[in-house]
């Protein structure tokens, strides 16, 4: 056997064992995403399921005789007959997981350019109070929270779930972490050539460049306000509650209802997942770029 021939059956070898290393692996990571689907996929065929395949044991997985019963009923109990509409419900959750996203992505935007690209006098303080914070849960800052609330005179308004999510302390950490990886020098050249003021700076080059970060933090934020549960221990009127406590109250109705109640968490995770499918390349490269420095 010549070299020649020699050297090609080792690279046909070598290219062998990586197509085969290859296979596997894809074959795993569908396996496990077709896995991790399936609650998603339990979920939408519950939503069409009439009440006897429902309550049928053993229960199947897939729906046999879909039905759009479920949908209907849910719109005639939160239709014309409601005391709120179901549009007010929708208007209020909008209203506050807009406003609450995109003012939560501004603060921490800009409270995170300073730390990240300035060194003062306890800035590393800061930073470490807002690390530390990120070990607390929600539930730890509840009553807190309320008394904040309480004395500000926010309760029964959609300031009291707004102005705590714009605090989110995860957000000012990771758009820190993302925009330290911009080179100091181009924004130097920026204020030297250029002479372009801090602002100008911050709106024309950070934003755009750390843009995966904060798409990454609309998808985190905003699933946590679309689906909160804080507005009934906050907001008392009728008017001014969000959707996913009218809903709510429409679960707790009993068996009767358990069709609607498919319906009502198909309708709750439906807004957030496509939000996901049409940022996740933006997500994905966030987490690709984490921990890389210039």
């Amino acid at each position: 056997m010549s070299v020649t021939t020699l050297r090609i059956f080792r690279a046909n070898k070598k290219l062998n064992r990586s197509f085969i290393v290859t296979f596997i692996m894809f074959a795993l990571l569908a396996l496990f995403g077709a896995f991790m689907a399936l609650p998603l996929v339990y979920a939408i065929n519950n939503a069409f399921k009439p009440l006897d395949e429902l309550f049928i044991f053993p229960p199947r997985f897939f729906v046999r005789n879909p039905t759009l019963d479920n949908f209907f009923d849910l719109v005639s109990l939160m239709g014309g007959n409601s005391w709120v509409p179901l549009s007010r419900y929708i208007t209020n959750t909008l209203l506050i997981t807009i406003i609450g996203t995109a003012g939560h992505i501004l603060l921490a935007s800009a409270a995170a350019y300073p730390l990240a690209k300035y060194r003062f006098i306890g800035s590393k303080t800061i930073f470490s109070i807002v690390v530390l914070s990120l070990m607390f849960s929600p539930h730890v800052t509840a009553i807190p929270n309320y008394m904040v609330m309480s004395w500000l005179g926010w309760i029964n308004t959609q300031a009291s779930i707004i102005v705590p999510s714009l605090a989110f302390p995860l957000g000012l950490f990771l758009m820190k972490q993302f925009m330290e990886q911009i080179p100091n020098p181009l924004l130097e050249a920026a204020k030297i050539d250029g002479g372009a003021s801090e602002y100008r700076i911050f709106w024309s080059i950070v934003m755009p460049n750390v843009k995966p970060a904060w798409l990454t933090l609309m998808i985190l934020q905003f699933p946590m306000l679309w689906g909160g549960t804080d507005g009934g221990n906050f907001i008392y009127s009728e008017n001014l509650k969000t959707l996913h406590y009218a809903l709510g109250q429409i679960i707790q109705g009993g068996i009767a209802r358990a069709g609607v109640g498919a319906a009502v968490a198909l309708f709750l995770m439906i807004v957030p997942i496509t939000l996901f499918i049409f940022s996740q390349s933006s997500v994905m490269q966030t987490m690709a770029n984490s921990g890389i420095k210039d």
